[in-house]
């Protein structure tokens, strides 16, 4: 059995499967309180900045692509898939990018989990302007802006410290 005591996945990492699970649990916790106390098209409270709004997302994220549930599916599972490999090649990741992946996995299963479930995502955090959206999708995006943040600001100094 080489190929299980060579692989390196996320699930040998506590840090980033704690992060998954994290995001994860919140996101469908959250999401089954909105479908038992809040029916679709409303919102709570009524008037404001920031509302709990119960929507049906059949679009990616933020809504948009809408109705097209069978191809986001299919991307989301390979984006899934594609996380999986990246992160089993990366030799000791830093912190930020172990907190990233954990974020953006469970964020990503979240969401395909409800799409799998229900045949679209429920939506429900409405700020503003801003088109209304969930656990999962803050996930997500909070990994990729600490993965970018990370890439673009703290590699080259991490990888010249490493010079010395």
């Amino acid at each position: 059995m080489e190929i299980h005591k060579n692989f390196k996945g996320i699930y040998r990492d506590p840090f980033p499967t704690l992060m998954f699970f994290t995001a994860l649990i919140s996101d469908q916790l959250s999401k089954l309180l909105i479908i038992a106390y809040l029916p679709v098209g409303q919102s709570w409270p009524s008037t404001g900045v920031f509302r709990l709004t119960h929507t049906w997302n059949t679009g990616a994220a933020f809504s948009l692509f809408q109705d097209r549930g069978a191809i986001l599916t299919g991307v989301a599972v390979i984006a899934v898939i594609f996380i999986l490999i990246i992160y089993k090649y990366l030799e000791n990741p830093p912190l930020l990018i172990r907190l990233a992946f954990g974020l953006q996995m469970g964020g990503a299963i979240g969401n395909l989990i409800d799409r799998f479930r229900l045949g679209y995502v429920t939506d429900f955090i409405d700020v503003g302007w801003w088109p209304v959206f969930n656990i999962a999708d803050s996930s997500i995006v909070m990994g990729i802006t600490v993965m970018a943040f990370y890439f673009t600001f703290l590699r080259n100094r991490n990888s010249k410290t490493d010079d010395v």
